[in-house]
């Protein structure tokens, strides 16, 4: 109860970073900047205080997914912030988030198996070099570092590649062993990174490759990807937990 009520305090706390003056009722990516702030801190006070509702093997899985909601919402208060004051994209506060919460989406496939079953370490290390070749070579591309269009197809071939180790390879392998509630949450996370990330590819394409950067558009998607993708990822988690609960 008192690491819920220190967590709550923060999450409460005035910050520097979330100021940005008055918000322009038209201005509807500066809308959704503040509405993906505040159901970012929702989910993380809510994740963080279910944590104590599931069983022990849940716990780890449920912890991260707080923590990638809790970092979220950290920069977002910060990209808001950027938006509101200057129109211009967050580029740096965005990969510097996902750089965080990306590699943690897909190490929870991990962690998931492991607290059940015996998975092979190559799984880990399959999702996190994938999510960080992904996450590196967008970051080029939207920066100016490289050309946007080689950037993409190399983002794009990793992101294929971490579905198929999930679909196809080890990831496969180790659920086939697991329990109904696992892998029901280990199926609705793979839809999710399937279909949900799918909306990322759609910003880039929008805000990069249609002849003009459209700064616009690609923020709008990007946190219409954000809300979607992290916080129905923690609770497709959280869900798979409680049903565990109730057939245990």
């Amino acid at each position: 109860m008192k690491s819920i009520l220190v967590l709550s305090s923060f999450l409460a706390a005035p910050l520097f970073a979330a100021s940005g003056g008055d918000l322009d009722a038209n201005d509807y990516v500066g809308v959704s900047f503040w509405l993906v702030t505040a159901a970012m801190a929702a989910a993380t006070v809510f994740f963080f205080a279910e944590r104590g509702n599931v069983e022990g093997k849940w716990k780890t899985s449920l912890t991260v997914a707080g923590l990638i909601c809790g970092i979220a919402f950290w920069h977002y208060l910060y990209m808001r912030g950027v938006w509101v004051d200057t129109g211009e994209t967050p580029t740096v506060f965005r990969y510097i988030d996902w750089l965080l919460t990306v590699p943690l989406q897909m190490v929870e496939f991990y962690l998931i198996l492991a607290a059940v079953t015996v998975v092979a370490g190559s799984l880990f290390w399959q999702l996190l070099l994938g999510s960080l070749v992904m996450l590196i070579f967008g970051f080029m591309g939207e920066a100016g570092l490289m050309s946007a269009m080689p950037a993409f197809i190399i983002g794009m071939l990793a992101w294929l590649y971490m579905i198929y180790v999930l679909y196809m390879g080890a990831g496969k392998a180790a659920v086939s062993s697991t329990s109904a509630s696992v892998q029901t949450a280990y199926n609705s996370m793979l839809l999710i990174i399937v279909v949900g990330w799918a909306i990322y590819p759609l910003g880039y394409v929008f805000g990069y490759l249609m002849g003009t950067v459209d700064s616009a558009t690609l923020n709008l998607i990007y946190n219409l990807a954000d809300f979607v993708n992290k916080i129905l990822f923690g609770l497709v988690i959280w869900k798979a937990a409680m049903d565990d609960r109730q057939t245990a």
